[in-house]
């Protein structure tokens, strides 16, 4: 096998380990949620103690990546494809991290009798993994069409987050025995919208990919 397909082949099983990692993230954010509306408290620690295996993954990922630029000195594309997935692997690890935090702050608030019904949180949290379905099939088609129409959610995401923490704190006055539990749906409110941020940095990373060039996908 020549140098080219060498090199082409470590590219293919880089993307390979990113997609696992990239799955491994939103399996344990919707866990993460799932946990916060059913009040499981077993899944949210169980979401809690997985977060190694995302880490691990990006360790693997930036150390082959890392290989493959002292060895291949790759130029042009091939070097921003390297430089890509250094910079994906880390908005994943950061993916992985909110779900955490959202497990978090499900084990916070525990088996207490939810103050209102939980529709809207989960409605923007369903926009901003379809954000981060649509950054990841992008990155790995090298799709900058597919990643604008992504980022053009965010707006959205960030709409609904304003609106959600605003009603939230309405709670506050006629229900003081629920502050923690409110404080704690904000945070959620919060990490979701830092979610729909990441997968739009994933998005404008294969945009760069693409053009090299960097833009803001939110200007």
């Amino acid at each position: 096998m020549n140098t080219r397909s060498n090199f082409d082949e470590s590219l293919k099983e880089l993307k390979s380990m990113q997609l696992k990692m990239a799955g491994e993230a939103e399996t344990a954010i919707k866990n993460a949620m799932l946990a916060l509306l059913n009040q499981d408290i077993e899944l949210a620690h169980s979401v809690i103690n997985g977060d190694n295996v995302i880490d691990d993954l990006e360790y693997e990922i930036h150390e082959k990546a890392l290989m493959l630029i002292a060895r291949q000195s790759p130029v042009a594309k091939d070097l921003r494809r390297l430089h890509v997935a250094l910079r994906v692997s880390s908005e994943v690890e950061r993916l992985g991290d909110i779900a955490v935090n959202i497990a978090k702050s499900a084990v916070h608030i525990g088996n207490e009798k939810h103050v209102k019904e939980l529709i809207d949180i989960p409605h923007m949290m369903e926009i901003a993994l379809e954000m981060l379905t649509d950054a990841i099939t992008a990155f790995y088609s090298e799709d900058s069409a597919m990643a604008q129409k992504c980022a053009e959610k965010d707006d959205q995401v960030d709409k609904m987050f304003g609106e959600l923490v605003q009603e939230l704190l309405t709670y506050i006055p006629q229900n003081p025995d629920f502050t923690n539990q409110i404080i704690q749906l904000a945070f959620v409110c919060r990490f979701i919208e830092r979610m729909a941020d990441h997968s739009t940095n994933i998005a404008e990373n294969v945009v760069y990919l693409e053009t090299g060039k960097r833009y803001n996908l939110n200007a």
